[in-house]
Formats: structure tokens, C-alpha cells, sequence
């Protein structure tokens, strides 16, 4: 069953002279991963006319930029900072206002999401959102006005009000024949539910929106009377929570050989066995083209949280991919699959690692061209607000089709990923930043000095702070040696810019991709300056206590010396 969606929506000025009511609705992009719809309602506040201005921008500018979001944004965080960014924008312009003498402009805002098979509110004011559902019908806000009668209209939470906003914010699952009705208070304020959850149902929802008006009208309103009515026809689920319950019982998908067939997928090659995973090379019968299936290894097939995180890397990795797929591998959505497993993109050729084991060391050119690409990749990522967390050769991979990709986002962090992923320290030991090992969270920055460290390893053959392991004490006593020491064809300038990208000190690293994709595109044109030498004080927090116990130890030592041996 596909995405289906009725709107209707009607709206009367009432006795007012202006209409500062505001709604609309906008559906998702056609050929869009996860077809989805945004409505609003805003009942502009002010005495000089502004109210409708608030109304009109607060509304037109969320629809018009929600489904422009980041897809790893979780619905309420993109909703919450939306509203925030409107919000600020018209405190701004109510301070101007206010202080030139002229009027303010408030206005209240409820919006509903609905996406796969959930919807998501915000709200703040006293507009309302209702849900009709089996003949009943449900508040889902709550008025943020004075409960007194003399105060009723005095709203204690608006758009443009205050510069901190809390928007209200909940969500549930969507049913197929769900009605959402969004009305202003000049309709809520003089019918009673029941003849709202009554009126919805009456014709399309076009009628409907305009028997709620009409009603509103009769009963005697004081204020503009406007009403919106959402109908749930049709659902598509297609959401990280669809994906997490279909991975959630099915049985795992056992050992698998040459020539095995599931699903229409004929198993050509198994590509790795790492314990936790396998990887399958396999021809989909339908298309005959090539794809991956990554599935959990018997033994962990029963872990609850490793169906979690193979669920969210197959989401992650078609929202990532959903706009863009350069730099990384699109996940395919699977249908009555009959075992756990899930699908990817097949691409030829070889893993940086792979190289490496061939042929240590790279041309400067080359992994330039490369260190390009793989930024650019990152950048996206961390737009998105997605950590990798494990950025290192085996993870990068060089396609036959000549592009860079970003392999394996199991264990990276989006916003919506379990808790217990979210406290695994993740990443290979080696090129895992300072601040991790003392406990600081990964950020963009820790997939930043990944990459430096597999740079600097891929010049000059050797990682830059040596092996090191997870009980390792003294992991980063002293700065890495150049890359003109080791090579005397890498260039100075490139040389100082991997230094920076592994510098022991944070505040010397690129704070963004960006800033580290300048770097690289500029070359020598405008090099970067050399980081300065680590203290060693930073290299060693304990070092300046070591030198003062040996200073006192051997001052000790000549007292006692003084004392037993030298005459008085």
C-alpha cells in the first residue's frame, strides 16, 4: 500500500476585519525514500496588523524547509529547530519594532508530521491538533494561555515572545483511516469536540474543513475561524522503527555457499566472516545485477542490540544516500524478507588496506586525489549531523568505477541509534583521537584525525603514534616525526597539513571537513603553517610531578649523603 494522504482546509475572517489565521500543508517530494507530509496552523497576535506576517512566515517557512532537513534528523529535532530559527527571527524583529515605537507580532504554531507509519506534533500557542480515530475523537496539545476568564486570550507561550521557546512536542503510531483536524481557537473556542471529531467525517476532507468553519461561524465566533483536516488513506512504512521490527523476529539467515539462493538472491562469493557479520556477494534473479547482504553471524543473531545497529546502518545508509550516493553505498530496502539479513549496493574493486598490503606507500598525487574525495564524503556525513566513528583504511574503499566510498556505518551515531551503541566506544584503537581515550564523546573532529592518521600512514608506511592498543597508559608521549623526514618526495606542504590533521593538541587540528577540504583543494598555493611542538606538559599531564619527585628524591638522596658521610 503506498503513501496516501486527504487535506482539506477552509478559513473565515469571522467578525474580524483581517484574517490572521495562517495554514497549509505540503506533501514530500515524488520519488522521495520516505513519502511523508508536513500541515500547520498559526493564529497571528498583535494589535497593528503584524499578527498575520508572524502567521504567514512561521507557517510557509516550515513547510517549505522541513522535508530540506538533514534525513538523519530525528522528526521532533527537526521541527524543534525550525520553530527555534522562526522564533529568533521574530524576537529580532520585535526588538527593532519596539524600539521604533511600532507593534509586535506573536503568533501561536501547531504542526503535524506524519511519516511512514508515525506521526509527530509541535506546538506552541493555542491552536490545537485533534486526532479522530474509531469514532472518538482526542486533544492532542495543550493551551499554552491563562486558564483565568479575564485572561483566556493572554497566551503564555508564542512564536516571537521570548528568545528561549520550549515547543511541546509527541509523536505515535499512524493508523490507516486516522483523521487529524488543526483548528484555531476561533473554532475550538465555540464548538465542542464532539461536533469536531463529527463534522471531520462528513464528505472529503475539503467539506469537512468547511462544515467546521461554517459551524464555528454559526455558533457565534469572535475571531477568525480556520480548520485543517488531514485523512490517512494510505500508509508506506519506511522508517528506521519499520526496519528495526522487521529485523527484530525474523530467524537468522544460516551459513550460506556458492550457488545457495533466498529470497531471488543466488549467493556468488562469501566475502567476509568476521565473527560478528558475513558479507555475501549475490545476484538479484529480478534486476541480475550485483548487490551485498550483510547478515549477523549465528552466534550473534540472538543479541537484541546487534539486530538494533544492522537495522540502523540499513537505514542510515539509505538516508544518507537518499539525495547524493557519491561517497558511500546505498542500502536497498528489503520486502517479506524470510531470514535476517539486509541488502547493499555491490561494488568492485579494493579497500585501501588492500592496497597497503600490496603496496605500502602512496604517490603524494594520489592520496591527495583521494584525501579529496573522502573529505567531501565526511563533509556530507557530518551535515547530516552523523559521526562514522571508525574511519581507517578497511573502511575506504577505492571502486572500479575509479570513486572513493565510505564503507560501513555500523557503529556511527545519527541521533537515532540505541543506547547501547551509543556509549560503545567504537573505532580501531590506532587511529582513535586523544580526547576519546579520556573519555570525551567522537564528533566530527575524531573522524577528522581518523583520516589524518590513515593519510599519514598511507605516505609514509607506518601509522604516526605506532601501534597501539586499548590498555596502552602512554599512548601520545611525543609528536609524530614529518613526513619529509621519512620522504623526501612528499611535499611541505602537504606534509604540515596531515601534521595538523593528527596533532596531539585539538585546538591545532581543522575544527571541519570543510576547513580540511580547503586546505587540500589550495595546496601550495596557500599552504597551512606546521603545528607547534606538543609541550610537554600536554604530552604528559604527570610529566612536571615526575620531574619534581626526582628533583626531591636526589635532593633527598645528597642530604642523607651529606649527613652520613661528609665530616661536621
Amino acid at each position: 500500500m503506498t503513501f496516501e494522504i486527504e487535506v482539506g482546509h477552509a478559513s473565515r475572517n469571522g467578525p474580524r476585519e483581517t484574517n490572521e489565521d495562517f495554514a497549509g500543508a505540503t506533501r514530500s517530494a515524488p520519488g522521495d525514500a520516505v513519502p511523508g507530509l508536513i500541515a500547520a496552523i498559526a493564529d497571528g497576535v498583535s494589535s497593528g496588523g503584524r499578527g498575520r506576517e508572524a502567521a504567514q512566515t512561521s507557517v510557509m517557512g516550515l513547510l517549505a524547509d522541513f522535508f530540506a532537513t538533514p534525513a538523519t534528523w530525528e522528526t521532533s529535532v527537526a521541527l524543534d529547530r525550525l520553530i527555534g530559527a522562526q522564533n529568533a527571527w521574530l524576537v529580532a524583529q520585535n526588538r527593532q519594532r519596539g524600539g521604533r515605537g511600532g507593534e509586535l507580532a506573536l503568533t501561536t504554531l501547531s504542526a503535524l508530521v506524519l511519516q511512514g507509519q508515525r506521526w509527530t506534533l509541535a506546538h506552541v500557542g493555542d491552536t490545537r491538533i485533534w486526532r479522530v480515530a474509531g469514532g472518538e475523537i482526542q486533544q492532542l496539545t495543550l493551551d499554552h494561555a491563562f486558564s483565568q476568564p479575564d485572561l483566556r486570550n493572554r497566551l503564555t507561550r508564542a512564536v516571537g515572545l521570548d528568545e528561549l521557546l520550549h515547543v511541546d512536542s509527541l509523536h505515535g503510531e499512524l493508523q490507516l483511516g486516522d483523521c487529524f483536524v488543526l483548528s484555531s481557537d476561533g473554532v475550538h473556542g465555540v464548538l465542542k469536540p464532539r461536533q469536531i471529531g463529527t463534522l471531520a467525517g462528513q464528505g472529503s476532507a475539503a467539506q469537512a474543513a468547511e462544515a467546521i468553519v461554517e459551524a464555528a461561524l454559526a455558533a457565534g465566533t469572535r475571531d477568525n475561524a480556520s480548520a485543517l483536516v488531514v485523512r490517512v488513506r494510505g500508509l508506506d512504512a519506511a522508517r528506521l522503527e519499520d526496519e528495526a521490527a522487521r529485523l527484530r523476529h525474523l530467524a537468522p539467515l544460516p551459513p550460506l555457499r556458492v550457488g545457495d539462493a533466498v529470497d531471488g538472491y543466488t549467493i556468488t562469493a562469501l566475502v567476509a566472516d568476521t565473527g560478528v557479520h558475513r558479507l555475501y556477494q549475490a545476484r538479484d534473479a529480478r534486476t541480475q545485477q550485483l548487490v551485498a547482504l550483510k547478515t549477523l553471524h549465528e552466534s550473534r543473531a540472538a543479541d537484541a542490540e546487534e539486530r538494533a545497529m544492522l537495522a540502523h546502518e540499513a537505514w542510515l545508509s539509505q538516508r544518507v544516500t537518499e539525495r547524493d550516493a557519491r561517497g558511500f553505498v546505498r542500502s536497498h530496502p528489503v520486502h517479506e524478507a524470510s531470514a535476517l539479513y539486509t541488502v547493499f549496493d555491490w561494488h568492485g574493486g579494493q579497500t585501501l588496506e588492500q592496497r597497503l598490503a600490496r603496496q605500502p606507500r602512496g604517490e603524494p598525487a594520489e592520496v591527495v586525489a583521494a584525501a579529496i574525495a573522502i573529505v567531501r564524503a565526511l563533509g556530507r556525513l557530518h551535515r547530516q549531523g552523523v559521526i562514522h566513528r571508525d574511519v581507517k583504511p578497511g573502511n575506504l574503499h577505492l571502486g572500479d568505477d575509479g570513486q572513493w566510498r565510505v564503507l560501513d556505518l555500523g557503529v556511527a551515531l545519527s541521533g537515532r541509534e540505541g543506547g547501547a551503541q551509543r556509549e560503545l566506544h567504537a573505532g580501531t584503537p590506532s587511529y582513535i583521537n586523544p580526547e576519546q581515550w579520556a573519555g570525551a564523546p567522537a564528533d566530527a573532529g575524531s573522524d577528522l584525525f581518523a583520516l589524518g592518521v590513515t593519510l599519514y600512514r598511507w605516505l609514509a608506511g607506518r601509522l604516526p603514534y605506532g601501534e597501539i592498543e586499548p590498555y596502552q597508559g602512554a599512548r601520545y608521549r611525543r609528536d609524530p616525526v614529518p613526513l619529509s623526514r621519512i620522504r623526501p618526495d612528499v611535499p611541505i606542504w602537504l606534509d604540515h597539513l596531515v601534521l595538523r590533521a593528527i596533532a596531539i593538541d585539538p585546538k591545532q587540528r581543522f575544527e571541519t571537513a570543510e576547513e580540511m577540504l580547503l586546505a587540500l583543494e589550495r595546496g601550495a598555493a596557500r599552504p597551512v603553517s606546521a603545528p607547534a611542538a606538543t609541550p610537554l606538559a600536554a604530552r604528559d599531564p604527570t610529566a612536571l610531578w615526575k620531574i619534581a619527585l626526582g628533583i626531591s628524591l636526589l635532593f633527598n638522596a645528597l642530604l642523607v649523603f651529606w649527613l652520613v658521610f661528609l665530616p661536621h
